[in-house]
């Protein structure tokens, strides 16, 4: 055990050696990528600057809750961006809470229609469907987004012990913030977001849709809600009222801890089709439908600094991690909570918020759990890797329920935001892409999905036998 400030631990990621191991780099792509990004973020800043230019900078015309004193207090009046005659940049690490709400005509006491249907009403008193803490960190260049199950089992002031997602039907956005803080180690919460469903769905369709790979036929139909998903496996483009469908569906062995990693897909998704270049001239129309279906207090000074800095962030610098706990029982008896980890938490806010200090166990390769997921239908190539794997050091390897979309590139998945131990894992394969985001196994701290990259190497080293499908037959590569 050692105990370590984590700006030492950030100022080793960020200063490695430029001799490690791995594939070349290719400064021309890179360059022309850079280039490309920043033109991008100019584009963005200047249409979300022109679709607000009839605001003060000051002002926050997006704010639909009536905050007391105390309550607006809680989220301090520090500035977080700054123009200097600029446009507007942050000007330090920000952390934003994100509440997604879904009302019910039944979750605020309104009567249900006569044919019985229970309406979604477009409001933002009921339930958090959805929790999300967000971190931008201008120092590092990344976007941290920490996703907490709304079954969370938490202390709410005033109140007693509920599942988190009570805290904005209790006492709203202030209340919220207050107790994911505390249950957070104290972190700072500076402003907030509250987006409902409806919101979601004409959000997605004003980017013009998104693409994700749909894991397996979704199919549910609950007539009171009018609720039907009716979805088909494979790669997809998901328009608004498809992406809810995605969203929602719960039925499947994690509950909601898989949709929670369905949310992480679609936000990954979401947030590429936002840095296409293509998506700029839409940002007008996606300022309409925040404005009628988001309340939040950043300024518009704020609103175009944290979108300046999100269009700049690549796609490597996007983490997503989930509040690290487990659930205490299936449900059949008593309340079902996801229970949060005292020192998973610890830990996850020293390495990822910059929030005190961490007492980390040394992460050598015999400790992690490795998770190993075929995307390529191979049972020989994923033997190979668990034998790679063991002969590097790596003792703890298994492998669990094939990844359904077939993938070119593997996937490192750093599922616990573990990314200098999946980059080492890289190196030690030769090829890779790291993600940190918790779509993986949830059990392991590092899930690697196979792509037809490891088949490819291994056969150029005569380990693997190729399958011809035209001949049925087998073929040494």
């Amino acid at each position: 055990m050692s105990v370590q400030k984590i700006q030492d631990k950030s100022h080793r990621r960020n200063n490695r050696p430029s001799d490690r191991k791995g594939p070349p780099k290719r400064p021309q792509k890179r360059r022309w990528w850079a280039v490309g990004l920043g033109l991008t973020a100019v584009g963005v800043v200047s249409a979300a600057a022109g679709a607000l230019l009839a605001f003060s900078l000051s002002a926050t015309p997006l704010k639909q809750s009536q905050l007391t004193p105390e309550e607006a207090a809680f989220f301090g009046d520090d500035a977080i961006a700054s123009n200097n005659l600029k446009l507007p940049s942050l000007t330090r690490p920000v952390n934003i809470l994100v509440v997604g709400t879904k009302v019910l005509s039944s979750d605020i006491d309104r009567p249900l229609e006569e044919s019985g249907h229970d309406a979604l009403v477009d409001s933002f008193e009921g339930l958090a469907d959805t929790l999300l803490l967000l971190r931008f960190d201008p120092g590092t260049d990344r976007l941290t987004l920490l996703s907490l199950p709304r079954d969370t089992r938490a202390e709410i002031e005033g109140y007693g012990v509920a599942k988190i997602n009570d805290t904005n039907y209790i006492g709203g956005p202030a209340l919220t913030a207050k107790t994911v803080s505390n249950m957070l180690e104290g972190v700072q919460i500076d402003r907030y977001i509250r987006l409902n469903i409806q919101g979601v769905e004409k959000l997605i369709d004003a980017l013009g849709g998104v693409e994700v790979y749909v894991p397996k036929d979704m199919k549910y139909t609950d007539q009171t809600q009018h609720l039907y998903i009716d979805l088909e496996k494979g790669e997809q483009h998901l328009d608004g009222n498809e992406a809810l469908q995605f969203l929602r569906f719960r039925h499947d062995e994690y509950g909601d801890l898989g949709r929670v990693q369905r949310q992480q897909i679609l936000l990954r998704a979401a947030i590429e089709q936002m840095l296409k270049p293509s998506t700029i001239v839409r940002i007008p129309k996606m300022l309409k439908v925040i404005q009628s279906h988001l309340d939040t207090n950043l300024s518009v000074e704020e609103l175009v600094a944290l979108a300046g800095f999100a269009a700049q962030t690549e796609r490597s610098q996007v983490e997503m991690l989930i509040l690290p706990g487990d659930f205490n029982g299936d449900g059949r008896h008593g309340v079902s909570y996801w229970l949060p980890n005292r020192r998973g938490i610890r830990e996850m806010m020293a390495t990822h918020f910059d929030l005190g200090y961490s007492e980390v166990e040394s992460r050598r390769p015999r400790y992690l759990r490795i998770a190993i997921q075929d995307s390529t239908d191979d049972p020989e190539a994923v033997q190979m890797l668990v034998e790679t794997l063991r002969e590097a050091g790596y003792q703890n390897v298994f492998t669990n329920n094939s990844w359904q979309e077939p993938l070119e590139e593997t996937r490192i998945v750093a599922q616990k935001g573990d990314r200098d131990s999946a980059e080492t894992l890289k190196t030690t394969l030769g090829l890779g892409e790291v993600r940190v985001e918790s779509t993986g196994v949830l059990s392991s701290d590092i899930t690697i999905q196979v792509g037809r990259d490891w088949l490819e190497m291994e056969k150029s080293r005569g380990g693997v036998v190729d399958r011809k499908p035209e001949s049925g037959g087998l073929e040494q590569g």
